[in-house]
C-alpha cells in the first residue's frame, strides 16, 4: 500500500512524534509498503507533479533521536517558509488523499485531540487509530475522569482550574498539577506543600488554559495497551530518578520497565479488565494505552488513556508486543490491520 506516516506537528511532543513516525515508516517499508514521512506542520517540501509519484521515490532507512528537552515551538513555527497561520502544512491533505492509508504517528495537541481525525473524515482519508470522538474525550483529562467515575473505574480526586478563575482551589498536599490536555508529562509537577503550589499552577498554565489538580496517589505505576478490545501484557514503570517525566520517558536507561509487570494472576486480570473498560467507556477503538497507579492496598487508579501512544525505540507498546512474540514491524502491521477493520465495518453496514 501507499502509506503516509503523519508526524511532527506543533505540540510539545513534536520530537517524540518524529521519532515514532521514523520508526513506523522504516517498519512499513520493511514490510513491503511504500511509506513516506510527512510533517503535519512543515508539510511536503519535495516538488511533485502527481502526489502518487512521492511513494515511488528512493528510500533509505532513517533514524531520529529525541533530545532531553521539549522542542522550541517558536523556532519550529519560524522555520516554515510560508506561514499561513494553518497548523496543516502545504500539500499534506493532497498527499494523504493520494495514499491508500494514513498512519497517524502524532502525539498531543491537534494530532491527538480529535480535530485532525474529524478533518480527515471529512476529506475521506483513511487513518489509523480511533476516531475523532474518542480522541477528543480521552485528550481531556478532566472529562475522562468524570466518565470513568460514572463507569465505576477508580481515579484520583481532582479539580479543574481555568485561567480566568479568581480562586486558586486546591485539594491538599501532596498533589499533582498538570495541563488538562497535555502529554509526555510536559508541564507536570508533584507539589508537596502550599509554597510550591502557586508556582506549579502558573507554570502549567504556560501550556494550556485549563489545569488539572489531582490528589497524589503513591504506588506502583502500571500501564497496559488495549488492541482490538483486548488487553496486552502490562508494564511496570520504575524511574531511576524522580518521576516518569519527559526526560525519563525518552532517554534510554533513565527508567526501568518491567514487562510483563510482576503482578499476581489476580492483579494482572483485574488490570486488564480495567483497561478494557476504560477503552470502551471513552469510545476508543483500534488501540490505546491506559496508565494506572496501584496503591499499597492493591486499588487501581486510572491516570489517563493515550489514543496515539508512543512508538519510539523506548516506548511501551513495542515492549508489550514483544512480550506477546510480536516484533516492532509486526506491531505496525497489526495497527494497520486493526484500523482497516474500522472501515470494512462501515462499508459492510
Amino acid at each position: 500500500m501507499n502509506i503516509v506516516v503523519l508526524c511532527g506537528g506543533l505540540s510539545n511532543e513534536r520530537e517524540v512524534s518524529i521519532a515514532s513516525g521514523t520508526g513506523v515508516m522504516n517498519a512499513l517499508r520493511r514490510r513491503g509498503h511504500k511509506a513516506i514521512l510527512v510533517d503535519l506542520f512543515l508539510g511536503v517540501t519535495e516538488e511533485f507533479d502527481d502526489p502518487k509519484e512521492l511513494f515511488d521515490r528512493p528510500w533509505r532507512e532513517a533514524s531520529y533521536q529525541v533530545t532531553e528537552l521539549a522542542p522550541d515551538l517558536k523556532q519550529v513555527r519560524a522555520s516554515r517558509k510560508l506561514d499561513t497561520g494553518s497548523l496543516v502544512g502545504a500539500h499534506v491533505l493532497e498527499v494523504c488523499r493520494a495514499a491508500d492509508f494514513t498512519f497517524l504517528a502524532l502525539h498531543g495537541e491537534e494530532g491527538e485531540n480529535g480535530k485532525l481525525q474529524a478533518m480527515l473524515d471529512i476529506e475521506g482519508v483513511r487513518y489509523t487509530g480511533c476516531g475523532y470522538l474518542g480522541s477528543a474525550i480521552a485528550m481531556n483529562k478532566y472529562l475522562t475522569k468524570q466518565l470513568l467515575l460514572a463507569a465505576g473505574v477508580g481515579t484520583a480526586e481532582g479539580v479543574i482550574l481555568r485561567r480566568r478563575d479568581r480562586e486558586l482551589r486546591s485539594i491538599g498536599f501532596p498533589c499533582v498539577v498538570k495541563p488538562c490536555s497535555g502529554g509526555s508529562s510536559v508541564g507536570t509537577f508533584i507539589v508537596r506543600d502550599e509554597a510550591a503550589y502557586a508556582p506549579a499552577v502558573r507554570d502549567a498554565f504556560r501550556f494550556e488554559d485549563q489545569v488539572l489538580v489531582e490528589r497524589f496517589v503513591k504506588g506502583r505505576e502500571l500501564t497496559v495497551a488495549v488492541m482490538g478490545g483486548k488487553a496486552m501484557p502490562a508494564v511496570e514503570i520504575i524511574p531511576k530518578d524522580g518521576f516518569y517525566d519527559y526526560r525519563n520517558k525518552y532517554q534510554s536507561g533513565k527508567t526501568e520497565e518491567l514487562c510483563p509487570a510482576p503482578l499476581t494472576p489476580e492483579e494482572t486480570e483485574r488490570l486488564a479488565r480495567a483497561a478494557e473498560l476504560v477503552a470502551r467507556t471513552l469510545l476508543i477503538d483500534v488501540y490505546c494505552r491506559v496508565d494506572f497507579i496501584m496503591d499499597e492496598t492493591g486499588k487501581l487508579f486510572c491516570l489517563e488513556a493515550n489514543t496515539l501512544p508512543g512508538m519510539t525505540a523506548t516506548s511501551l507498546i513495542p515492549q508489550m508486543a514483544a512480550a506477546q512474540g510480536m516484533d516492532y514491524d509486526d506491531l505496525c502491521e497489526r495497527i494497520l490491520e486493526e484500523s482497516q477493520k474500522k472501515y470494512d465495518t462501515d462499508e459492510n453496514g
